[in-house]
């Protein structure tokens, strides 16, 4: 099974602040371990939302518009994507990683729809 474990913004991260060498060190670590498993297809942290855009959809238009955008809770500031057996393993591993922000965060894990889901 494929999932997106999404790592939720912070106050720090929509600041554009970087990890500490620390931290950078031990999710190095991480992502090594998680390679080593076989698990880890893709990973990448994202710029602050300021950087980015966001396309609304209203019927036939189309409405551009610019960040930041609200609620550094509710947006995502990095993500992977895993192939597990389950997701009580992609439980696991999420509880091995290192806080990735320097306060309070949060990790989600949604599995994928797969082609053969609708076939």
């Amino acid at each position: 099974m494929r999932v997106m474990v999404l790592v939720k913004a912070s106050p720090e991260s929509e600041a554009g602040l970087m990890p500490t060498h620390d931290l950078l060190e031990a999710m190095g670590r991480y992502n090594a371990d998680l390679t080593a498993a076989g698990i880890l297809r893709a990973g990448d942290g994202l710029r602050p939302s300021r950087d980015g855009k966001r396309i609304v959809f209203d019927g036939a238009s189309r409405t551009v518009v610019d960040g930041p955008f609200a609620a550094a809770q509710e947006l995502v500031a990095g993500y992977w994507i895993w192939e597990v057996k389950d997701m009580a393993e992609a439980v696991e591993w999420v509880r091995r990683c290192p806080n990735p922000m320097p306060s309070r965060s949060e990790i989600e894990i949604r599995p994928l729809y797969e082609l053969a889901d609708f076939a």
